[in-house]
């Protein structure tokens, strides 16, 4: 079992334009791989400032700044918010920004980004499909009265569901040459599931964070391109596997049809997915479960030994072992554990049907054994809730993390000392030794008009040391 951990690091990178996308002219080409891009400009000190973004079809989507109040141009239609679509004195900057299907405008004042506005283009514009690769490539940007523009890729107003990126056998992959480990995480959009996407981060010795990458994915059964999110990213040889979750189109657009679900998919690249933005495409992964399910998501994905590798002492044997979240409904769900020779011939080693709130399953190897962790939020029964969960690959609890437990749904993700480091059983010393856990917290930004789905903090966890 892991040592006692203690906070020791907060991050909340919030960027409109993702990190590392210089200033750029007032008009020009805005292409994007994804639904998933922000344009952002100074406000004059006096005076009126727009920020349009055009699609090749002659769409206009339009963020608009009076003086006084912040609106969307929207299809011929003004959209306001009565409540929180004038600024307090102050604002510096304005913001457009797509993400899926939503379009909002934000004002910074005081280093703070807030919502002003946002609408569904589904509802407005029911014809236009801003997941069309065709339609992203041929956007333009166009800001008149305002100063510095940045436009590109759009960022994150916070991190969640963050995943250690690993080797196939549940080793922590490190970029050759480079001092650091690497996490997937949920970039939260202004508003819920459906405005994030999946991104890559980078964790230093010193616990600071860097982003390098974003990850996108197309699917099996519709065309267009998606920010599913809640993935793992792991090497396997000489290829990159990606396990997702599909919210990028819940809950709206699935209950529309009928079909309220979330699936796992797979997508597999040989290009370096640890930096810059991809462009993936998935296959379901089918993931057996436990009773009826609405819905599979979070998953982590390990192979012990290698596809020839013996038996493990505890019955892992070969194959792949895949931890992940079954839903008997939204939103009543528990951690499962599959396992098979491949990925498309697994079967259940065990689920913890007694949780209604659990998630965030992670398999981890616990000296000669593995074992499974999970968050169990605060939904669950009383003895139960509020902690992280430690499980056999029978999905019987064997105890429990000793670590602080933040907001929201926690994952537990574990990174163990560096190969060179003795660890804490040989009494490692120094700010750097020893065990690390990284997760995150239910905090929100972005102001009350985008109701839930901003968060979260990263909040980084060592071993304590007295």
């Amino acid at each position: 079992m892991l040592p006692r951990l203690e906070i020791v690091a907060r991050h909340r990178p919030i960027d409109i334009v993702a990190a590392g996308q210089g200033p750029v002219a007032p008009e020009g080409l805005l292409p994007l791989l994804a639904p998933h891009g922000a344009v952002e400009a100074a406000l004059p000190a006096t005076g009126a400032a727009r920020i349009a973004i055009t699609g090749p079809d002659g769409t206009v989507l339009a963020a608009v700044w009076d003086g006084r109040r912040v609106a969307l141009d929207v299809a011929g239609g003004r959209h306001r918010s009565r409540r929180h679509g004038r600024p307090a004195p102050g604002a510096e900057r304005l913001a457009l920004t797509l993400t899926g299907r939503h379009l909002a405008a934000l004002t910074r004042a005081g280093g703070t980004w807030t919502v002003r506005a946002r609408v569904d283009l589904a509802r407005v514009l029911p014809r236009l499909d801003v997941r069309d690769p065709g339609w992203l490539a041929g956007l333009r940007h166009t800001v008149t009265g305002g100063g510095e523009v940045r436009a590109g890729a759009f960022g994150q107003l916070g991190l969640r569901d963050v995943r250690l990126v690993s080797e196939a056998d549940g080793s922590p992959y490190s970029p050759e040459g480079e001092d650091c480990v690497l996490f997937t995480a949920t970039s939260a959009g202004p508003g819920f599931f459906d405005t994030a996407h999946t991104s890559v981060w980078a964790l230093h010795p010193d616990d600071s964070i860097t982003h390098r990458g974003d990850l996108f994915f197309t699917r099996p059964d519709r065309p267009g391109v998606y920010g599913d999110h809640a993935s793992h990213l792991l090497r396997d040889g000489d290829r990159w596997l990606v396990a997702t979750s599909t919210w990028a189109d819940f809950p709206a657009e699935r209950r529309a049809r009928g079909s309220a679900r979330v699936a796992v998919t797979l997508a597999e690249s040989t290009a370096d997915l640890t930096r810059g933005r991809h462009v993936l495409a998935a296959r379901e992964l089918a993931l057996p479960t436990v009773g009826p399910s609405v819905g599979v998501w979070d998953p982590h994905l390990v192979r012990p030994h290698g596809p020839d590798g013996p038996d493990d002492a505890d019955g892992a044997g070969r194959g792949w072992l895949v931890g992940y979240v079954s839903a008997r409904r939204f939103f009543d769900f528990h951690p499962v554990v599959a396992a098979g020779p491949t990925l498309d011939q697994l079967v259940v080693r065990g689920a913890a049907t007694d949780r209604r709130a659990t998630e965030g399953t992670t398999l981890h190897r616990d000296g000669a054994r593995w074992c499974v962790l999970a968050s169990d939020g605060r939904d669950n029964p009383p003895d139960v809730r509020g902690r992280f969960s430690v499980f056999d690959l029978a999905m019987d609890e064997i105890g429990t993390l000793d670590a602080p437990y933040p907001t929201n749904i926690p994952w537990p993700t574990v990174v163990p000392p560096a190969p060179d480091e003795p660890g804490s059983a040989d009494g490692a010393d120094g700010p750097d030794a020893g065990w690390r856990l990284i997760t995150f917290n239910g905090s929100p930004s972005g102001g009350a008009l985008v109701g839930y789905g901003t968060h979260g903090d990263v909040v980084v966890m060592r071993e304590r040391r007295n």
